[in-house]
């Protein structure tokens, strides 16, 4: 008993408190141990999470960069060899708008030449984009690369002009059409100021500074009364926001011109029409609805006048806007620094022969052998203006143009790409017109 006495409670005096110490001292040692190991291991698994997220990182900046709609190994391989020029003397061409109706015949007569074109177009939805998507792949079968972007793109402008010295740009990216400006204002700000700006801030600072040849309108000319139209003429009375848009543009490229150097050419387009038009303009949808047997608008101005265009076969159009590049001075700036005056030109391109539209719709009805149903009603007060009617003298004079292809002669062959195109031929009676199979293409 008195030895389990001395074993449970000892004599000498401290003795537990001393080993009660040295236990409180162990679990101290131990609990320090134990907590510097687990902030050795929290050191570690954060660092193990930092290196993770930093190389998930790389990796998605790596697919970023070889996947992206633009930019890449590849990707500038291909804007370089679209770029390269084939013939002596000639251009590489920046087009915007490069799947567009004007865009793509005049990429494919540059190309056709042996010029380097590299195409820029946004493919929006203002109408069928199954139809530029149709032109990229006709202007692809002629080497002909086109990039998918936006114009107001300023990283992806100067990214082109980092891989490519342009010596042209032929910018014909715009948002087309005057009625559309009442459903939606912001898209022509956007594309035709906006993005005009940002094309140019590109092009001056740019080295070497391309030449700049852009698509301006006839609308420019508004509530003018005085025919033909002449580049002399006043410009200051839009009927719509569409021509507001325009004439602002020739403003700003003015600007830039005596600012910075830049040789700017500015081209009035007289209402294009031909193979691979645009589906809202009149002639074409004139030949959906005929085809398919619905009814046509056809307006009429005051006191029951017809109205009436200069309506410009796009081959014309194409001889004026490649006589414009070939005739552009070099831009005279540097840096964005002007140092000289620089080339700055205006240019109707028109057909000098206005036809009614009653007129239009004759000659349709003919290559068709269908009767249009007409509802003639007046004009509604959307932006339109009653006749357009092309001076095209001074083009003549320092361009050489001169437009061969009449009314009847355009829509004759506008008619055969349509009918190929839409897969539809004439009925057994001749009345009307019918899809050749189901699966013709649908507007």
């Amino acid at each position: 008993m008195r030895l389990m006495e001395d074993e449970l409670f000892p004599s000498t005096p401290g003795k537990v408190k001393i080993e009660r110490a040295h236990t409180i001292n162990r679990q101290f040692h131990r609990c320090f141990a134990s907590t510097s190991t687990m902030f050795l291991w929290a050191l570690f698994l954060i660092a193990l999470t930092a290196s993770y997220l930093s190389f998930q990182s790389f990796v998605d900046t790596s697919s970023r960069y070889f996947n992206a709609s633009w930019g890449g190994m590849h990707w500038e391989k291909q804007i370089r060899a679209s770029a390269t020029v084939r013939r002596p003397g000639g251009m590489s061409v920046l087009v915007t708008g490069a799947a567009g109706f004007v865009g793509t015949h005049v990429s494919l007569a540059l190309r056709k030449r042996g010029d380097g074109v590299v195409g820029l177009d946004n493919f929006n939805s203002y109408y069928d984009p199954s139809l530029k998507k149709a032109r990229e792949v006709l202007l692809e079968s002629h080497g002909v690369f086109v990039v998918e972007g936006d114009i107001d793109d300023a990283r992806l402008l100067a990214k082109l002009f980092d891989v490519v010295p342009f010596t042209h740009v032929m910018h014909l990216a715009a948002q087309a059409g005057v009625r559309y400006a009442i459903e939606n204002p912001a898209s022509y700000v956007h594309s035709n100021i906006a993005g005009l700006v940002t094309l140019l801030e590109a092009c001056k600072s740019a080295d070497p500074q391309p030449a700049v040849v852009w698509a301006s309108s006839s609308s420019v000319y508004g509530l003018n009364e005085k025919v033909p139209f002449s580049e002399a003429d006043r410009t200051d009375r839009p009927a719509s926001l569409y021509a507001a848009t325009k004439k602002a543009g020739e403003e700003i490229t003015h600007t830039y011109n005596h600012i910075y150097g830049l040789s700017i050419t500015g081209l009035r387009f007289f209402t294009v029409y031909g193979p691979w038009g645009r589906p809202d303009m009149a002639y074409f949808s004139f030949t959906r609805n005929i085809l398919q047997g619905k009814p046509i608008t056809v307006y009429r101005g005051r006191n029951r006048v017809d109205l009436s265009r200069d309506f410009t076969f796009i081959d014309d159009i194409v001889k004026g806007c490649v006589a414009s590049l070939d005739t552009a001075k070099k831009s005279t700036g540097s840096g964005g620094r002007k140092r000289g005056p620089a080339q700055y030109r205006i240019y109707n391109l028109g057909n000098t022969s206005p036809v009614t539209v009653p007129a239009l719709v004759g000659i349709l009805e003919r290559h068709l052998k269908v009767k249009a149903k007409k509802n003639v009603v007046e004009m509604p007060g959307n932006g339109d203006v009653p006749f357009t009617h092309a001076n095209v003298s001074l083009a003549q004079a320092e361009l050489g143009y001169k437009p061969t292809t009449n009314l009847e002669t355009g829509l004759k062959k506008f008619v055969r790409w349509y009918l190929s195109y839409y897969g539809y031929s004439p009925r057994s009676g001749g009345s009307a017109a019918e899809a050749t199979t189901g699966s013709a293409k649908s507007l």
